[in-house]
């Protein structure tokens, strides 16, 4: 089930928050996790039972090392069977048929490849999972004894398809105990709503253009780029958008989940960019993967090591293709490049060098990481720099410029914190509550917003595929 779906905002949320309202405090926690459920079993009704069996499995392992504590041994082997058991259930799911099909060519053996549909989410709910089991291992939470807080924590809604990546650490005391009002709904609502223009209005709207774009062989050098550019601007608001929503949802049932984007592309280094893009991610193996490498408490040559390890991870992480592997590694060697040779010279240069130069390489990643294949990424990359492109420019590449002019420009400026910074000194400041104008503003998005839900038949979000 879509946030944007006609479905889910006028049946689903609505029931949901009635029922958690008037349902008494000590019972809120199992509304959602009977509601999650139901949520994620109408997109993945067969998969619905490997979500409760990990659920199940986590949470007696969780007991299991609770009840070995002060044994080191004994929890070091429970750690690590948990661990493995995760990892390849989720090995299994998403990387089996890449495994096949390479053993398959470089043994030239035909073994049978099954197709087998991702669960959706299982990347973010089988990391989440992880992080409580190996937490309560360190002993920096504390286990959850009642089955239904840790059910609640693995599938809640807002956040459990495509993140953000919440630790238990940063919800265990909100399980037990928070307070929902009025002021906390409001704050979620608008972050909602706005969430759902930047994914519908904005998101949606130029996901056309880049397959317009993409779709034209042979096509321009600048026809190649405008589709590059519109692909870094779709896959923005379309995953920050969701991150609003699932935020703002958090926020309407009394969470506090964290902040996952914070204007990536303003970012004056590569390095800057990944402190802002998908933070939760970059947090969660920041903590589970780089520290316990050595982090760059280590040599020269064993950090270089770590990070392309924890790189390497995260393309892998992304999907089971070789684009996003070079992706990973892509990124990899440009961070080690930046913290080794050129850090110095960045923190130098104007700001508005720095951004260009940062999403420069940043549109090169987005090829690699849109294209269904290797092969495919370097054939457009190539047209973005003039092989087997048909020509500089040509009238298709002018008219998507200017048929979409005003959308470039809400585009670009959106991304940046000048609307937010207008807003609140024009409108409101977040830390006041709503007026009768800037509330009518939000019934308008949200209203503009549904009209294209209903007249547009795009609507998939790009993080599902993850």
């Amino acid at each position: 089930m879509l946030f944007s779906s006609v479905v889910f905002l006028f049946t689903f949320l609505p029931l949901t928050i009635l029922l958690y309202y008037v349902t008494p405090r000590k019972a809120k926690n199992a509304v959602l996790l009977v509601v999650s459920l139901i949520f994620y079993a109408w997109g993945e009704p067969v998969y619905i039972f490997l979500m409760i069996l990990s659920i199940l499995f986590n949470y007696f392992s969780g007991i299991d090392l609770a009840r070995n504590e002060g044994r080191k041994e004994e929890q070091r082997k429970s750690l690590t069977i948990t661990v493995v058991v995760n990892l390849l259930i989720l090995g299994f799911f998403k990387y089996y048929g890449f495994l096949i099909e390479n053993i398959n060519a470089a043994l030239s053996v035909q073994i049978p490849v099954r197709n087998l549909e991702l669960p959706i989410g299982i990347s973010f709910y089988t990391f989440q999972a992880l992080s409580y089991i190996i937490d309560v291992y360190r002993g920096k939470v504390n286990v959850l004894v009642n089955p239904i807080d840790f059910g609640a924590y693995v599938t809640m809604f807002p956040q459990l398809i495509a993140g953000p990546i919440v630790r238990y650490a940063d919800v265990e005391e909100q399980l037990r105990s928070r307070r929902e009002n009025i002021y906390k709904f409001g704050q979620g609502a608008r972050l909602f709503i706005v969430g759902l223009a930047k994914k519908v209005l904005l998101a949606n709207t130029i996901g056309a253009v880049y397959t317009e774009a993409a779709a034209q062989a042979p096509a321009s050098v600048l026809t190649a780029w405008i589709g590059c550019a519109a692909y870094t601007f779709q896959i923005y608001y379309d995953f920050s958008g969701y991150s609003d929503m699932a935020i703002g949802l958090g926020k309407m049932f009394g969470f506090e989940f964290p902040q996952n984007f914070r204007y990536p592309y303003i970012a004056r280094s590569v390095t800057d960019f990944w402190r802002r893009w998908h933070i939760s991610l970059g947090n969660w193996f920041r903590e589970y993967v780089y520290i316990p490498l050595g982090g760059n408490r280590v040599s020269v040559l064993r950090h270089i090591m770590n990070l392309m390890i924890v790189w390497l991870l995260t393309g892998l992480w992304h999907g089971a293709s070789w684009n996003f592997v070079v992706w990973g590694l892509y990124y990899g060697v440009i961070l080690i490049i930046e913290k080794y040779v050129t850090g110095r010279l960045l923190a130098k240069l104007p700001e508005v060098i720095g951004v260009l130069y940062c999403m420069f390489l940043v549109m090169i990643g987005w090829v690699l990481f849109a294209s269904p294949g290797l092969k495919e990424a370097f054939v457009y990359l190539g047209r973005m720099f003039g092989a087997g492109a048909s020509s500089i420019f040509d009238r298709h590449a002018l008219y998507l410029i200017k048929s979409n002019w005003m959308l470039w420009i809400f585009l670009v400026v959106g991304c940046t914190p000048v609307m937010h910074r207008l807003g609140r000194v024009l409108l409101w400041d977040e830390e006041r509550e709503a007026s009768a104008p800037v509330a009518i503003l939000y019934l308008g998005m949200f209203f503009i917003s549904v009209v294209y839900l209903v007249t547009e038949t795009y609507n998939p979000f790009l993080y599902f595929r993850f």
